[in-house]
């Protein structure tokens, strides 16, 4: 198939490139290579996904006409949408950036699908979606009406945004939620790049809600996994839906949501020791109360994905963290050699 992967360059979209990629797909991967982090760093993410199959093109999501073009170039039988403003904190700096890339561009990315007929839009939601829910393990049948950052308002403003393309023209779209997805390649904003930095250079590391966050952090392998599943499977009808008892997770039409997480939340100060494991040095800690905008818990249901597609994540987090430290030291202290 030929397939287009947005957001090409970032932590997800670079292992689910390379995986799409490894069996024998043409991809199109698009990204703008902003500067929320490093550059450098996407930069070398596209560097390992050299291949006769795979053609970049630097391009922003939020650009109508430059969207447009290459639909027009090109015949995508699916599209996988990665590409994001991400990040809960500077949601509360910068709402804007939100707005493009999460509002605008997903319209350039649904409209473009749907005039072109693309067979099945994939598109990543995000576990922040729950925001103020309590009920565990979080469930894609329940409703998420009390966002508790602009980022995750986004992600759930996206879930509403498919639906409505999916009943308007027949478009099958499925939503991923994700669940704090670490692993090589990970992003520098993310709490594991931070923490696996400050304690090799002997700085403090900054913990929130005093270290007792709990969280169903998920491998990126496990998620690239559930990723190309559902790929292959577009969103069917749900016969049974009603409307005076909505299923919040499916629909009369062609759309679906679908939690991707590791169905075994662990406390953060486990997921500290199991990184101090890795790097066999101690993390000084300063303990903060919990950020605004932040949820104290996540823990994912995936029965819809074990019963659908055979399948849930299983890598543990000592075995993921001992994997993502051998890439740090690799990537990074191998540079300053």
């Amino acid at each position: 198939m030929k397939i287009l992967v947005t957001g090409c360059a970032g932590f997800i979209g670079m292992h689910v490139t390379k995986r799409l990629l490894a069996r024998g797909d043409i991809v199109v991967g698009i990204d703008n290579l902003n500067d929320y982090y490093d550059p450098q760093l996407k930069v070398a993410r596209l560097a390992q996904l050299s291949h006769a199959n795979f053609r970049f093109e630097r391009m922003n999501i939020a650009d109508r006409s430059a969207m447009s073009n290459l639909f027009d170039c090109e015949e995508f039988n699916r599209v996988v949408h990665l590409a994001a403003q991400a990040g809960v904190r500077y949601s509360l700096k910068n709402p804007h950036a939100y707005a493009e890339s999460n509002l605008t561009g997903f319209v350039n990315v649904l409209e473009e699908c749907r005039r072109q007929n693309v067979q099945h839009l994939v598109y990543a939601s995000s576990s922040s979606v729950y925001g103020a829910n309590t009920r565990m393990p979080f469930s894609v049948h329940n409703n998420v009406d009390h966002p508790l950052s602009i980022y995750a308002a986004t992600k759930k403003s996206n879930e509403l945004m498919a639906h409505s393309y999916s009943h308007l023209f027949n478009l099958p779209t499925t939503g991923l939620r994700f669940f704090t997805v670490y692993g090589p390649w990970g992003r520098p904003d993310m709490a594991l790049f931070k923490f696996t930095k400050a304690i090799l250079a002997g700085d403090n590391i900054q913990v929130f809600n005093y270290g007792k966050h709990r969280r169903d952090f998920t491998y990126i392998d496990d998620i690239v996994e559930g990723v190309i599943r559902v790929i292959d499977r577009p969103a069917q009808p749900n016969p049974d839906w009603s409307g005076e008892e909505p299923d919040a997770g499916s629909s009369l039409a062609p759309w679906k949501i679908y939690n991707i997480g590791n169905q075994q939340p662990i406390e953060l100060m486990d997921y500290i020791h199991a990184l101090e494991d890795a790097l066999n040095k101690k993390a000084k800690l300063d303990l903060l109360p919990l950020q605004p905008g932040d949820v104290p818990d996540t823990y994912a249901d995936v029965s819809d994905l074990v019963t659908q597609f055979d399948y849930r994540p299983t890598t543990p987090v000592k075995s993921g963290i001992a994997q993502y430290v051998e890439w740090y030291l690799s990537h990074y202290l191998a540079q300053k050699a």
